[in-house]
């Protein structure tokens, strides 16, 4: 059975669009609303593997939606938006969005998305983990969310410097910091300054 997700679009068009290329596809839509209160609540519901959010919904939007998501279910949410701001984008970021995709979308835009959507949140679980793993204290949001980004903007480098794809320089910056017995926050800004090459 393939992955499970939740869709929340408002425009009913889009929606059926979705379900039709995701089940083509061989996910499984398990859930699909027009509001993101609703979204909330069929992600607590099902446990999907995915939520597919629009921005503007309402009840509340898509950024709020994944923020409360992100919070309470391990799931890759997945961000729609008509908008392609810098700031919405890091909003959407900053409340757990794993990727989005800019509407109007190609149908073989989707499941790419998709994949990028899931290789993250994998990565943001095993930050998470390891938070959870080496601290006496329980990580806050902000604790996570620093350590997120000194991930990204290392594996930048890796990918700018050294040529890596995406989830290779995730993988070194993982391994380094598990053979080495520190944190990936220490091994990314090790790279960031300079200090660590592959």
């Amino acid at each position: 059975m393939g992955k499970r997700v939740v869709i929340a679009e408002d425009e009913a068009i889009i929606r059926l669009d979705l379900k039709e290329i995701l089940e083509a596809e061989g996910y499984s839509v398990v859930g699909e609303t027009g509001r993101g209160d609703e979204a909330v609540d069929l992600v607590a519901t099902h446990q999907p593997d995915i939520a597919i959010l629009d921005i503007k919904m309402p009840g509340i939007d898509g950024i709020e939606a994944a923020r409360r998501i992100s919070a309470n279910h391990r799931v890759a949410v997945l961000i729609l938006t008509a908008f392609s701001q810098r700031n919405l984008i890091e909003e959407a970021r900053d409340a757990g969005v794993a990727a989005y995709l800019v509407k109007p979308f190609q149908r073989g835009e989707l499941v790419p998305a998709i994949a990028v959507a899931t290789a993250r949140f994998e990565e943001y679980r095993a930050i998470e983990d390891e938070h959870t793993r080496l601290s006496e204290d329980v990580p806050t949001h902000e604790d996570k969310l620093r350590t997120r980004q000194m991930v990204d903007r290392a594996k930048a480098v890796l990918m700018d410097g050294h040529g890596m794809a995406e989830e290779v320089a995730f993988a070194f910056i993982q391994r380094t910091a598990m053979d080495r017995r520190v944190r990936m926050e220490r091994v990314a800004q090790e790279i960031i300054d300079g200090d660590l090459t592959p």
